[in-house]
């Protein structure tokens, strides 16, 4: 509890204290001490514990901005003292009661708040406060701004990762938990790329920052993350127009039950008890705050973006969230999203040579491509990967120290975009591609029967064989696309680059409903229009890709759901939803923890207005009294604003 809150809460305690001593008192003495005594006493709790309001109503009807709460609040009360005055009773306990339960009230909420953002920062606890940097053998701590690129710092066990960077020396262990919201540490080494926000767990480590603080991971999320509530949802949005049209109506209708009825009683020729249906017009205004709506729903879309953020599942506004909720339909890209990205050759078939020899060709070939595929092989032959005599993969050398692709052994290289690449390795002229560049140089190849990408060899003129090289499906991705169906996903769509045959094998295996292949970029944007324009009236599409080359796909569909964004500023700045690391299933999470937040919001609607509605019928009929109109209005908040720190929560949702 802050100073505000405890000064609050000292308030109330003394003006709760003093309106009890009075009640007694009056009961005892009431007849003894003249009525305009009574009433300046009474005054002393009474502004105690609601001078605030009144000062707040007041700066209201200055500014023009006359209708809310605690104009509502001054008026009722106010007017509950003029009936005590005038019918000199000599107690004005119910006045005070209620100002003395509103601030109760606002002291809770002010509590709930408060705890809800506390829980979120702790959650997102990521910020580091220095930078080491070593000089002359001494470590200096610095602000993180002030660390250019290039520069060496160092990261001491137990110590936040303040910028991004590169492994230079040192092996340890990096915990993650506060981006991706998994347990499991993360071994680096030198030579691996690190990003800010993670906790060094063992070893030291230095590493060369390749940003700047500003551009550095741990930046863009929290600016993300402070910037969520800036972007309101429909329902807020509702809301807010809602509470700006109600507050008047219902104090026009306050005014009309005061005067009215009595009006109407006069023309009739019978007396009309005025101080009753001022009463009831008072009572009236209380019930009516709509403090539960203007103040639970906010924190509802509040604290499921802070829950969300714990698993690691970042959102960048309520409206992403309510627009996540009723997705029924998911598009996935495929490389870096269902599969890991990384491409492996996982087999040499129809070779005319020794397959070691054939693959050693082919590297060097590729030496200076940087292509992934050129990549893969590179790193085949670097591993030494084994082939048996029916060219699948039997494991790797033991010893490959003496293994390097040296440049030396090639020239003549010669790239062909879109078909391969020509060079001469030891003397002899080697030539790695598609079935184009065989074509182009008239050498017959062999067509292969397995699914993955096909590299064909040919040296000195003759076809020497083949490499199939192709991605790794994610362990847990066959498990999201079930954990989707099972929370309300009606279709699942893989749009893909690769070719047809890729492409449909990767989906069979994971149980996908649909595939489009060979798309290039714009391609893929075509396909989510048409899927856009034939989905079902109030469903909403979501993509899922990996943020690097699905900027203008992630932008078109109704949410963009970045992958692999662990580190990936183009998958940040695209994305509606971000997942902070490279499991596919917590897509399904993120729709879970987006559908537990719409329920709790329609709960607080309407279980407020509900409730509202009921007692202010009964206000305007005389059953309702102040006390019940307290319970209406401060009950409610209470109640509702509890009911919105649930979707902080999100164990259970964890599949």
């Amino acid at each position: 509890m802050n100073k505000k809150q405890k000064k609050m809460l000292y308030r109330i305690l003394i003006a709760a204290a003093l309106m009890i001593a009075l009640h007694f008192a009056v009961k005892a003495f009431g007849n003894r001490v003249h009525e305009p005594v009574w009433f300046f006493l009474y005054l002393i709790p009474y502004l105690t514990v609601g001078y605030d309001i009144l000062l707040k109503a007041g700066k209201g009807i200055k500014n023009r901005q006359v209708f809310d709460e605690n104009f509502l609040m001054a008026v009722a009360t106010i007017g509950a003292i003029a009936i005590a005055l005038i019918n000199r009773s000599g107690d004005y306990t119910e006045a005070i009661a209620v100002m003395l339960f509103y601030q109760v009230g606002e002291l809770f909420q002010s509590y709930a708040v408060g705890k809800s953002r506390r829980n979120i920062s702790a959650l997102m606890d990521i910020r580091p406060d220095y930078a080491n940097i070593e000089r002359d053998g001494e470590i200096t701590q610095v602000d993180p701004d002030e660390v250019e690129i290039g520069t060496v710092i160092v990261v001491r066990p137990g110590e936040k990762i303040p910028i991004d960077g590169v492994v230079v020396e040192g092996l340890s262990t990096l915990d993650t938990g506060a981006l991706t919201g998994e347990s499991v540490p993360r071994e680096v080494r030198e030579g691996d790329e690190v990003i800010s926000g993670c906790i060094n767990q063992s070893g030291l480590l230095r590493l060369r920052t390749t940003k700047e603080f500003g551009e550095s991971t741990v930046s863009k999320i929290l600016d993300m993350v402070e910037n969520a509530t800036s972007k309101k949802s429909r329902s807020e949005a509702f809301i807010s127009r809602f509470a700006r049209v109600y507050t008047p109506a219902v104090c026009g209708c306050a005014l009309a039950l005061a005067i009215l009825p009595p009006l109407f009683f006069l023309l009739r020729g019978q007396a009309p008890d005025w101080g009753d249906w001022i009463y009831r017009a008072l009572t009236f205004l209380v019930i009516s705050c709509p403090c539960a709506l203007v103040i639970s729903i906010p924190l509802s879309f509040f604290a499921g973006i802070g829950g969300a953020s714990r698993e690691g599942v970042l959102v960048k506004g309520s409206n992403y969230l309510e627009a996540l909720s009723k997705t029924r339909e998911v598009a996935f890209d495929k490389t870096g999203t269902m599969t890991m990205g990384v491409f492996e050759v996982n087999g040499i078939h129809h070779s005319s040579m020794d397959n070691e020899k054939l693959l050693e060709l082919a590297a060097h070939a590729e030496i200076y491509s940087t292509h992934p595929i050129a990549r893969s092989i590179q790193k085949a032959y670097l591993e030494g990967v084994i082939f048996r005599d029916d060219g699948e993969p039997a494991g790797k050398q033991a010893d490959t120290s003496e293994r390097r692709l040296e440049e030396a052994r090639v020239s003549e290289v010669l790239e062909i975009g879109g078909n391969g690449i020509t060079a001469r390795v030891d003397g002899k002229q080697v030539a790695v591609g598609n079935t184009k560049l065989m074509d182009s140089l008239g050498i017959s190849y062999v067509d292969c029967h397995h699914v993955g990408t096909i590299v064909h060899v040919a040296v000195d003129g003759m076809y020497a064989g083949h490499l199939l090289v192709s991605d790794v499906v994610k362990p847990t991705a066959k498990e999201a696309i079930r954990a989707l169906r099972a929370a309300g996903i009606t279709k699942t769509v893989m749009l893909t680059g690769d070719a047809k045959a890729v492409g449909e094998a990767v989906a069979k295996e994971l149980g996908i409903d649909e595939v489009q292949a060979e798309l290039l970029p714009g391609d893929k944007v075509a396909a989510v229009e048409t899927l856009l324009a034939n989905k079902p009236e109030r469903s909403v599409l979501a993509f899922v890709g990996d943020g690097i080359n699905d900027a203008p796909v992630l932008t078109r569909a109704d949410v963009g759901v970045a992958m692999g964004a662990l580190g990936s500023d183009a998958a940040i700045e695209a994305a509606d939803v971000v997942l902070m690391d490279d499991d596919p299933k917590k897509i399904a999470l993120a729709v879970r923890i987006a559908k537990k937040c719409m329920r709790i919001v329609y709960e607080n609607i309407w279980f407020a207005i509900g409730v509202k509605l009921v007692c202010l019928a009964l206000g305007a009929v005389g059953i309702a009294n102040m006390w019940l109109a307290i319970f209406a209005d401060v009950g409610v908040m209470v109640l509702a604003v509890l009911n919105a720190i649930r979707a902080l929560f999100t164990k259970e949702l964890r599949s």
